[in-house]
């Protein structure tokens, strides 16, 4: 009989959405090692429940946050500020709704408004006065959580209108509105940059914004417009968060979201550099390190190592994402197999 190699298509390796890929499809089959019936979805009194759509469920308030931080980032800027404009968006929302729990609409649009408002600040700051990206945001991170606090009076304020909490506790089609919303910002954003020349402008700015700006582009527009979506997205994650606990919290809500954010995107192929993004990139970067956290839960590993855990795990996906350093784990193996090779060869003696 005989037997043919099974070997993967060399450009398959080589897609950007490879490697995050496996990544995924890995922490997955170690979570069905550990527990059968992981994959297990149930329908119990008209919605889906188990651990994927639990895992899903979780991930959208990041996927959403991570697909305005994506643009940002693909003109060559960073927002740390996104944890505390989720803060302000739900303590916006939950003050509005404890005058008057029927104004869920208006609470929607207080939300939406602050993020729009508050991005329009970075933009501003990053694109006409010219501050550094970090810098600019630094002072909405630092400011933001004292303006939420401010809001809620520096208390927790409870949330209990029905038509606030569907948003990300609710259910539609079997499937959490969580879900759906973060499809649907997926889609609006990937219609944006892929049917529009914004998407063509934002890799050209990222580039090369000198050439850019050459070419007649008006690159401090599109990095104005780039970070107000970035605020726009984190108010929509502010609504998730808020709803799903039911409550604002002006000083934990979105705590260190801007950095699971950044990894999702640069987990999902996005350049640092700007230029080069990927949307599909970043929705699996975020669903990596959400998925990741369940592992890291569901295994057994104590809370307090599991920071470790997660900082270890995207360093290596990291490292296997970086040409250079497969370029090196590549030459280094072709050594080792060269010299496995040489020690199998016989020393042929003289001939007299």
């Amino acid at each position: 009989m005989t037997r043919f190699p099974m070997r993967f298509p060399a450009g398959l390796l080589k897609h950007p959405l490879a490697w995050p890929a496996a990544t995924l499809v890995a922490l997955l089959a170690i979570d069905v090692i550990h527990r059968a019936d992981f994959l297990s979805v149930t329908l119990l009194g008209g919605h889906l429940f188990g651990a994927p759509v639990d895992i899903l469920t979780r991930a959208a308030p990041l996927v959403v946050v991570s697909l305005g931080m994506t643009l940002v980032i693909a003109t060559r800027g960073i927002d740390i500020s996104v944890g505390a404009v989720v803060a302000i968006a739900g303590a916006a929302a939950a003050t509005v709704l404890a005058d008057d729990p029927s104004r869920v609409g208006t609470a929607f649009g207080a939300a939406l408004a602050v993020g729009l408002l508050a991005g329009a600040w970075n933009g501003l700051l990053v694109a006409f006065v010219g501050m550094q990206p970090i810098i600019a945001t630094l002072i909405l991170m630092v400011a933001g959580r004292g303006i939420a606090q401010l809001l809620t009076g520096g208390q927790i304020i409870p949330i209990g209108a029905p038509g606030y909490l569907a948003a990300g506790g609710g259910f539609f089609a079997l499937v959490p509105c969580a879900v759906w919303i973060a499809i649907a910002v997926t889609t609006v954003t990937a219609l944006i940059v892929n049917r529009t020349a914004l998407g063509l402008f934002i890799r050209s700015i990222g580039v090369n914004p000198v050439a850019a700006r050459l070419a007649g582009l008006s690159s401090r527009a599109v990095i104005f417009g780039a970070y107000a979506f970035c605020g726009v997205t984190a108010a929509i994650a502010g609504i998730l968060i808020s709803s799903n606990v039911r409550s604002a919290d002006g000083n934990n809500a979105g705590l260190l979201l801007e950095l699971d954010a950044i990894l999702a995107v640069t987990l999902g192929g996005t350049s640092l550099a700007g230029g080069r993004f990927s949307l599909a990139g970043t929705v699996l970067g975020a669903l990596i390190i959400q998925t990741l956290t369940y592992t890291t839960y569901s295994i057994g590993v104590p809370p307090e190592a599991t920071l470790v855990v997660k900082a270890i795990v995207v360093l290596l996906v990291t490292l296997i994402q970086s040409p250079a350093a497969r370029a090196t784990a590549a030459r280094h193996l072709r050594r080792a197999a060269a010299l496995r090779r040489a020690r199998r060869v016989p020393l042929k003696s003289p001939t007299p």
